[in-house]
C-alpha cells in the first residue's frame, strides 16, 4: 500500500488550485444557464399574467352584459305581470257581471 503523503508541494497545490478553478468555472457556466432559464420562465409568467388580465377584462364585459340583460328581463317580466293583473281584473269583473245577470234572471222568474 502506498504511503500517505504528509506534505504538499507547491506544484501539487498549484495543480489543485487550477483544477478547482476549472471546476468552479464550469459551475459558473451552469449557473449562467440556470439564470437564463429563470429569465425564460419569468417571461412566460409575464405572458400568462397578461393573458389573465385579458380574461379578467372579458369577464368584466360579460358581467356588464349580463347586468344589462338582467335589467331588460326584469322590465319585461314587470310588463308581463301587469298584463296578467289586468287580465285577472277583467275576468273577475266578467264573472261578477255573469253572477249579477244570473241573480237578476232568477229574481225575475220568481
Amino acid at each position: 500500500m502506498e504511503a500517505i503523503r504528509v506534505s504538499w508541494t507547491d506544484d501539487r497545490l498549484d495543480g489543485l488550485s487550477e483544477r478547482m478553478d476549472e471546476r468552479f468555472d464550469g459551475v459558473n457556466e451552469r449557473f449562467d444557464h440556470v439564470d437564463e432559464r429563470f429569465k425564460q420562465v419569468d417571461q412566460r409568467f409575464t405572458q400568462v399574467d397578461q393573458r389573465f388580465a385579458q380574461v379578467d377584462q372579458r369577464f368584466d364585459r360579460v358581467e356588464a352584459d349580463m347586468r344589462e340583460l338582467r335589467g331588460e328581463m326584469n322590465g319585461r317580466f314587470d310588463r308581463l305581470d301587469a298584463r296578467f293583473d289586468a287580465m285577472q281584473r277583467t275576468l273577475f269583473l266578467a264573472a261578477v257581471g255573469v253572477v249579477a245577470s244570473l241573480i237578476g234572471l232568477v229574481a225575475t222568474q220568481l
